[in-house]
């Protein structure tokens, strides 16, 4: 097959915006045609997609609503953080047989115009996995290191409560939250996490919040003495539960609330006045503010990993078309650890 021939490219595409719970038939699975070329004289990139990145921000596009990041378009591609490899490069600073993350389509092959320097970023480094640039080196890695390292500010001996603990983001912070000599407890949703939590992501305790009729209670049980950082994955009635059991001068991390993503009328918080009586700080952020920090990041986590300290966990399902369920498996627990689409072989 000649370069610029043309290529069937399945996709899979944003039906409608939608209310409740996303369903497998909001995606619809369609294919189309692409050249394997660059047009002549353009920036553009073109990109064989490798691994695509569920993750839970993905449900907030699927409304119209002013969130952080922009809706999905009805009739275009879902799209979402990936690997890929360049097949055909006119922009300086990509060239064929580089491999890439960054925001693509979900589709077989994506030709990106101009891409943004943050939006498509080379990978060096290539002692790991490249599923790795989808969570553990990419988007959800960051959150953890911004949210835990810079937000939160913590130090050596501290006490860290971290929900959806066993998830892309939840089980690096209580890694790293480890690795700064901290007490850290981490819960989720079945037996089989909360094993994971405790006995290969290193957690001091973990418990399965499902079988827990009074958070408030439990929280007071594994923290007596309070907690000094807790890393917010959750929102609704698991926060509810953390501010009476926040330690004086302890600070909230707000990396998500994946509870309320699907309802349409959010909870409401109780407690809010602990924050003043405990001089809590709770501050939320938005990772794609920090990728400045990116190389320093990368420089921490080749350390860990030259040594052995980090423990991944990635959850991969096979082909373009199981990606509308895995990304719905987000929202009912499904997934353990990070959910990995694989689109194309190495």
């Amino acid at each position: 097959m000649a370069n610029g021939d043309e290529i069937s490219n399945k996709r899979i595409i944003f039906r409608d915006y939608i209310s409740g719970f996303p369903k497998e038939s909001d995606m619809i699975p369609t294919t189309d045609t692409i050249k394997l070329k660059v047009p002549e004289g353009s920036n553009s990139v073109l990109l064989k997609n490798m691994y695509l990145s569920c993750d839970p921000y993905m449900r907030s596009r699927m409304t119209q609503s002013d969130s952080y990041v922009p809706a999905f378009t009805p009739g275009k591609p879902i799209s979402g953080y990936a690997v890929s490899e360049v097949l055909d490069s006119g922009n300086p600073n990509f060239k064929k047989g580089d491999y890439v993350w960054g925001i693509v389509g979900w589709e077989q092959y994506s030709l990106i115009e101009n891409p943004h320097p943050m939006a498509l970023m080379k990978i060096d480094y290539t002692d790991v996995p490249l599923s790795y640039y989808t969570g553990v080196l990419g988007m959800p890695g960051m959150t953890a290191y911004v949210g835990f390292h810079v937000v939160a500010s913590p130090k050596s001996g501290e006490s860290v409560y971290v929900s959806a603990a066993s998830g892309a983001v939840g089980q690096l912070v209580g890694q790293f939250a480890k690795l700064m000599g901290c007490y850290v407890v981490g819960s989720a949703g079945s037996k089989e996490k909360v094993d994971l939590l405790k006995n290969k992501f290193g957690f001091n305790d973990a418990f399965n919040y499902k079988e827990e009729p009074d958070l408030t209670a439990t929280l007071k049980r594994y923290f007596p003495k309070g907690i000094d950082i807790y890393f917010e994955n959750v929102g609704g009635k698991m926060l509810e539960a953390v501010l009476p059991n926040m330690a004086l001068h302890g600070r909230i991390s707000v990396c998500g609330m994946i509870s309320q993503y699907n309802l349409e009328q959010p909870d409401g918080v109780h407690n809010l006045f602990l924050l003043i009586t405990k001089r809590v700080r709770m501050e939320g952020f938005i990772v794609s503010d920090h990728y400045h920090l990116y190389p320093k990041f990368m420089e921490m986590m080749k350390q860990h990993f030259k040594e052995g300290k980090l423990v991944y966990v990635e959850d991969t399902v096979e082909g373009l078309e199981s990606a509308p369920a895995a990304l719905i498996g987000l929202f009912t627990g499904r997934n353990i650890g990070k959910q990995v689409v694989r689109v194309a072989h190495e």
